[in-house]
């Protein structure tokens, strides 16, 4: 799989940091000398030992183990932000499809102003046992200054347990206990681990004669922390690129990024990178300057397959059915456009105006939604602004006005969408494609398309609308209607 595609690093700004809360207690006396023996409270400070106290626990999202921990003592320090925030400061590409690793997430962390040191920590495996005494008695240090720390842990004794992120919060010296936050469960709040588990745990090889441990403390300064995002950011395609890689189905496959989609193909690289800029890219940028303020309200996948072949054997592995099409669909279930790109990218740029008019305009009638996108089916530039051409729907259109079985404007305008899709569907889309096209031609669609955006409300099918735009009256729409049939019938597509 060819993965490419690095985001800019996000806006910060400069806050002043926040004291962290650390209670001391020093060991209670008892009758024979000893510490009381007790239950221990995980959420309380021990009678001998310490703990920071006020640390909200965050439940990771699929491998944002670090990221959590970073968030959880952010928001202790006052800063509302949240793990994905963390690893949007990292610089890492989402087209990775996984989090932060420990020299990812201490480049984070040192971005919004935190003293990590380096992270990790290499000795000989000899010299296990003092290398790791003296560890722990930095990080225990730290907690007594009023510091927690990241580790990163393996879950559990085996060998080849996975690993994680937990953030250390404190010590309980009578039980000799080590108190942290578990990001990985939603009980993960004021764990407790011996300390002989956690040193072990802690431990992790890096050669056959080499161990390290991973630990970085939260030392803070002049912290520079902003705002989490409101709009899809790289943390966003990171976890969606990271449930997709589950569902390619081979290395042929190349993914690349291009908002607000993930486009996936295979075709050769160069070519899947040319879909997604020429054809993709170009399209949303196109219809986002003439018409749509805002993105899709979830990220999109783009399945580019090569040919027939390909596209219905793809089909029926991921989504579990044959095509209806031969062209291209969009899935709302899966979220997805489907193409066979082989037949061109028409039916692609038709697709991606469906869910932008979703986002954008939700009670948009589908003679509407469908005018728009059938226009763009096939489609160019002319003066830096995307305009439709004529296309294959126009001979079967000028056979239903010859045959005068093309409905009024009002019957269109008024159509439900079960009527629009099932009562001579192809009527019915060439109808609007090519009144679209008209007003486009006499530069007036984009006027049509706010105009009747500003007026849902009280025009819901538009007609009245088209009306103004046109400077018709109702009892004149008969006359308009054999002036625009005459115009189509002199069209022409090669």
């Amino acid at each position: 799989m060819r993965l490419r595609l690095v985001f800019p690093a996000a806006l910060v700004v400069s806050f002043a940091a926040t004291a962290a809360l650390v209670v001391h207690y020093s060991t209670a006396d008892s009758t024979d000398g000893t510490a009381e023996a007790r239950p221990a409270d995980p959420s309380k400070a021990p009678a001998s030992g310490v703990l920071i106290q006020g640390v909200p626990h965050i439940v990771k999202k699929p491998d944002f183990a670090g990221e959590a921990c970073a968030a959880m003592y952010l928001r202790k320090l006052g800063h509302a932000v949240d793990q994905d925030y963390v690893f949007d400061q990292s610089g890492l590409s989402p087209l990775l499809g996984r989090g932060c690793h420990t020299g990812e997430l201490v480049t984070a962390l040192h971005k919004m102003g935190f003293r990590t040191g380096l992270g990790w920590f290499k000795f000989p495996a000899d010299k296990k046992a003092e290398n790791l005494q003296s560890r722990w008695k930095a990080v225990l240090a730290d907690l007594q200054a009023g510091t927690p720390t990241i580790v990163c842990t393996r879950f559990d004794v085996g060998p080849e347990s996975p690993e994680t992120f937990r953030l250390v919060l404190g010590y309980d010296a009578d039980r000799d206990e080590v108190i942290y936050h578990d990001p990985n469960t939603a009980d993960g709040a004021h764990r407790r681990m011996q300390r002989a588990t956690f040193l072990s745990l802690w431990t992790l090889r890096s050669t056959a004669d080499e161990r390290q441990v991973i630990s970085i403390p939260l030392h803070t300064a002049t912290l520079r922390v902003g705002r989490a995002a409101t709009t899809f950011t790289a943390a966003d395609y990171a976890q969606h690129i990271l449930k997709l890689k589950k569902k390619i189905p081979s290395r042929a496959f190349t993914v690349l990024i291009q908002p607000p989609f993930v486009v996936i193909g295979d075709e050769p690289p160069a070519m899947v990178q040319r879909r997604a800029t020429g054809t993709v890219k170009w399209s949303v940028d196109e219809l986002k300057e003439a018409y749509f303020r805002r993105d899709p309200t979830d990220i999109l996948d783009i399945w580019l397959f090569k040919d027939k072949d390909s596209y219905e054997k793809h089909c029926k592995q991921l989504f579990g059915h044959a095509p209806s099409t031969p062209y291209g669909f969009f899935s709302h279930t899966d979220k997805a456009l489907v193409m066979n790109i082989r037949t061109g990218g028409g039916t692609l740029v038709h697709e991606i105006v469906h869910p932008f008019v979703a986002a954008n305009f939700p009670d948009c009638p589908s003679w509407l939604n469908e005018g728009l996108g059938s226009l763009y089916e096939q489609s160019g530039e002319r003066d830096g602004k995307i305009v439709g051409f004529t296309n294959w729907r126009l001979a079967g259109l000028q056979d239903a006005i010859r045959a005068k079985r093309v409905p009024s404007f009002k019957t269109l305008c008024s159509t439900t969408s079960n009527q629009f899709y099932n009562r001579d569907r192809g009527t019915n889309y060439s109808q609007a494609r090519y009144l679209c096209y008209y007003l486009q031609q006499q530069g007036l669609l984009r006027k049509f398309y706010h105009a009747f955006y500003a007026a849902r409300r009280t025009d819901p099918s538009g007609y009245k609308t088209l009306l103004t735009i046109l400077g018709r009256k109702d009892d004149e729409m008969d006359e308009f209607k054999k002036e625009w049939e005459a115009y189509v019938l002199k069209l022409e597509f090669p």
